[in-house]
């Protein structure tokens, strides 16, 4: 069971929805199985090292096919990583590869658990990233000026990395990194694709860089994603191999397709320029052509493949769908790329429950309706503590007020919605999300709890923790925001 608090959410509101819903979603998360995928991508037989698989390759791939690696020619097998759950990837390598691992560096989100035995581990903050995301990267850098053309460098690329992998260029401080993330991200909702044009453009790992310090030796990267449904930012589709190359603004083991310039006009679109340090501003005007990130035509001059080990077809919708079936619900997917203010989406999926339960409008009853994506919190000034999935649930309980038939569900996949920093007995420092249904706003009142202020003030853990609809997972990789709407006959 992937929901830790499963028997405390059954344990009140509408018990047999809540206990169908959560067996759904339980599903959906229970496929979110990196480990699997790579162990089923990569093998050792005999003195050679095999990776294929066609699910797991980008349409129109150049080098589409089994490729293969002579281990008698290798000299040394490094791994490196980024990003939020990275460590099973990492994990199903060092047993895939045993004793021919030579080591390599991850670097994981703070409260990701340590189960590498050969590979370093460093821990970081996201989103705002902090001096551990820079140690990490520094190590990163050292190993890279190891390899030689004789090595084999595995990368790994998970959500979370474009905050993980952060080392700024000497002419900006992280402290001014750390400015751009919180003004951009967390005050003005602007989405990941948008403010990665900004920060890509102040580093030194990110926008392909990274596979830069290692191109001496031959390269597979490895995507946590699925490489043929949306790559490069959560409001863009992609479209095939030569798309995702040239596009791509946050895979940072890709090459990269934004300018300076791009980065300029991010900044004033939003109205953030003005409020930015001095030597952003400086710097980005500045321009520097030796410091642009990787592009199409460099990035191909190195030796690589790439594979996204997260196929859709055999994630998390797929899954939680086959579930929902069994139980007896219609399923329906309405959107894989919601990203839009959390609250607004919440009153927007209640309000289609709603429909369902009172007029069989938009999908008869009994029903199961899945969105997937990235949604925004625009927290302004506000410091309350919160995140995209338990606003989406919060908001939604104030349109399901006094349902019967409706239960609403939510949750980051990755185990940890929002930056965190909740306190409470017994509490994780961080939600996973939440669950919602026709009581939930009159249990809140009951226990004296503010729906109304947490929302205003995006402090939203509080309400959804003491009023016992918070969602608990463990931390994992991320596939984005993953709801569920219910609707019983």
């Amino acid at each position: 069971m992937k929901i830790k608090n499963y028997n405390d959410l059954l344990s009140h509101g509408n018990i047999q929805g809540r206990k169908d819903i959560l067996d759904i979603m339980n599903a959906g998360l229970e496929a979110v199985d990196p480990a699997k995928h790579t162990k089923a991508l990569i093998r050792i037989q005999d003195d050679w090292l095999i990776a294929e698989g066609s699910v797991y390759e980008c349409k129109g791939d150049p080098q589409s096919g089994s490729s293969k690696y002579n281990l008698k020619e290798i000299e040394n097998i490094w791994v490196v990583g980024c990003g939020k759950g990275a460590q099973y990837v990492a994990e199903a390598l060092e047993e895939v590869l045993g004793d021919r691992l030579s080591g390599g560096e991850v670097i994981l989100k703070h409260g990701d658990p340590q189960n590498l035995k050969k590979i370093n581990v460093s821990y970081g903050g996201h989103p705002v990233p902090d001096e551990g995301c820079v140690e990490g990267c520094r190590r990163i850098l050292e190993l890279s000026k190891k390899v030689t053309e004789k090595d084999l460098v595995i990368t790994i690329a998970a959500n979370g990395i474009s905050a993980l992998l952060t080392m700024p260029v000497p002419e900006v401080s992280l402290e001014d990194v750390m400015k751009v993330t919180s003004i951009l991200q967390i005050e003005k909702g602007v989405n990941t694709g948008e403010l990665n044009r900004v920060r890509n453009h102040l580093d030194m790992m990110k926008g392909g860089r990274i596979t830069r310090h290692f191109k001496k030796a031959q390269m597979i990267h490895l995507l946590v994603i699925d490489v043929n449904l949306k790559v490069g930012g959560s409001e863009q589709d992609y479209h095939g191999y030569e798309d995702v190359m040239r596009r791509n603004i946050w895979l940072h083991t890709l090459c990269e397709g934004s300018t300076f310039a791009d980065a300029v006009r991010v900044l004033k679109q939003y109205d953030a320029w003005d409020s930015m340090p001095e030597s952003i501003r400086r710097y980005l005007q500045k321009a520097p052509i030796k410091n642009e990130t990787v592009k199409y035509e460099e990035y191909h001059t190195f030796k690589f493949r790439m594979f996204g080990i997260m196929p859709e077809e055999l994630g998390v919708l797929p899954a939680a769908k086959k579930k929902a079936l069994e139980l007896g619900y219609t399923p329906v997917v309405l959107t894989q790329i919601l990203q839009t203010e959390a609250s607004s989406a919440g009153l927007y999926s209640a309000s289609i429950a709603r429909g369902c339960e009172h007029w069989n409008e938009p999908v008869p009853a009994p029903c199961c309706m899945f969105t997937a994506g990235e949604m925004l919190v625009t927290c302004g000034k506000n410091s309350g503590v919160g995140g995209r999935n338990q606003e989406f649930i919060l908001s939604a309980a104030t349109r399901l007020a006094g349902s019967k038939r409706c239960v609403l569900a939510s949750v980051d996949t990755d185990g940890t919605d929002g930056p965190g920093g909740f306190i409470a007995e017994d509490a994780p420092q961080c939600l996973s999300g939440g669950i919602a249904d026709g009581q939930t706003i009159a249990e809140c009142n009951e226990k004296g709890l503010n729906v109304s202020e947490a929302l205003n003030t995006h402090g939203t853990s509080k309400v959804l923790w003491k009023s016992g609809n918070a969602l608990v997972i463990d931390q994992n990789i991320s596939v984005g925001d993953f709801s569920i709407i219910l609707v019983s006959a």
